[in-house]
């Protein structure tokens, strides 16, 4: 192998990726609004993604807010500075902390769930099933995860910026700092530009998350091995490209 293809050998892999994904994605679109509307899965992938993610999600977001208003509360006081604590952990969690880590929360406990689930049928030949049955695995698998993420991570969004809030507001009062001075702050400094700044972006998240996932699982081969291959890319890859596109919109925004 000379030493220009092996420089542009990931460049071609990775642009094959990017053009498999926008594929898939102009697939599950163009299938979306046709009948019939897969309901029941995707209710279903709701229930998975949303509801049964929200304890974990708020868990770490809880602790990360914590964690961070502790090191805020022991850097401010020193310099006398206690009132810029609320609103610094406010704008933290709103702007980027709490989206993105609902974001990776769900990538990694959703995503590799659904590459393995869709990678066992694909080396089952459960998938080439489907299709002798008329049924297109876009529409079954795809649409159904698609439209669950991206219904479901504003949810998970808004409830992880809840969790960290309440986090840093609890230890700011174990550190020895009024509870109103910490709330004075947040709202002088934080606003719903800043919610929905960061919310904003968890539908991006939705979508990149259920397209890996699918992605992944759809070209799944040789048997368990490539379940657990397929499993460790849709985790990997969706965390990598949530922190991208993060990136992204933030330069976007500001």
């Amino acid at each position: 192998m000379s030493l220009e293809a092996a420089a542009l050998g990931p460049v071609r892999k990775g642009l094959e990726f990017l053009g498999e994904l926008w594929l898939l994605l102009i697939d599950a679109l163009r299938r979306l609004p046709t009948a019939p509307f897969e309901w029941r899965e995707t209710i279903g992938q709701m229930a998975f993604i949303g509801v049964a993610s929200l304890p974990i999600v708020m868990l770490t977001s809880f602790f990360s807010g914590s964690v961070i208003a502790l090191y805020l509360t022991e850097f401010l006081h020193r310099y006398g500075a206690t009132g810029f604590i609320g609103g610094t952990v406010g704008l933290t969690v709103t702007r980027e902390m709490g989206p993105v880590l609902a974001g990776i929360t769900v990538a990694a406990r959703c995503g590799s769930s659904m590459a393995s689930q869709i990678g066992s049928m694909a080396v089952t030949e459960q998938i080439d099933a489907l299709k002798m049955l008329s049924v297109h695995p876009t529409k079954f698998l795809v649409v159904p995860r698609l439209v669950a993420c991206v219904t479901m991570m504003p949810i998970l969004g808004l409830a992880s910026v809840y969790a960290a809030s309440t986090g840093g507001y609890l230890v700011t009062q174990s550190r020895g700092v009024a509870g109103s001075i910490f709330l004075d702050s947040y709202k002088q400094y934080t606003d719903l530009h800043d919610l929905w700044s960061g919310l904003i972006k968890t539908p991006v998240f939705g979508v990149i998350i259920a397209l890996v996932a699918c992605q992944q699982g759809l070209k799944t081969r040789n048997g368990a091995v490539g379940v657990g291959r397929a499993t460790t890319n849709a985790v990997v890859i969706g965390i990598v490209l949530v922190y991208l596109a993060d990136f992204v919109i933030a330069s976007l925004q500001y």
